[in-house]
């Protein structure tokens, strides 16, 4: 690898993170974008990141989820869509002068909706009630 591209993936993942974390409490901010250019930066430029990234509590098991195919939980992908269209509506009916900058907007939301709808959904298991019939066991957890 070149010797300068490691140190600019490197800086532009973590750079990443920390814009996915300000995305948590900013709405019109992305937070999974940037979780999965910080991933595709770090495995390209330093496993040490990647792992944790891919382990840590708060992403790990999104990121890993999404990578390998299984998709994201129905509850999130409803919290992720609501977000979305509520922000893209502020910023289209506050923010947005330019008839223009709402199609560009309007076309954002629905490549980012289309994107999300086609992702697979995966329940998210729960541990059974206390009360629960004896002899049930809970689901087995599909986490790394």
């Amino acid at each position: 690898m070149h010797s300068l591209l490691r140190p600019l993936l490197i800086t532009v993942g973590t750079l990443s993170v920390a814009l996915g974390v300000v995305g948590i409490f900013v709405p019109i901010l992305p937070t999974t974008p940037f979780m999965l250019l910080a991933a595709a930066c770090y495995a390209r430029s330093s496993d040490r990141f990647l792992h944790w990234l891919l382990h840590n509590r708060p992403f790990g098991a999104y990121i890993l989820n999404y990578r390998e195919g299984r998709g994201m939980p129905r509850s999130t992908k409803i919290l992720t869509l609501l977000a979305l269209w509520t922000t893209l509506s502020i910023s289209a009916a506050f923010a947005a002068e330019a008839w223009w900058v709402r199609l560009v907007l309007l076309g954002v939301g629905l490549g980012v909706s289309i994107h999300l709808l086609k992702l697979r959904t995966y329940p998210v298991r729960r541990m059974p009630d206390k009360k629960a019939a004896p002899g049930l066991t809970p689901a087995p957890r599909d986490e790394p």
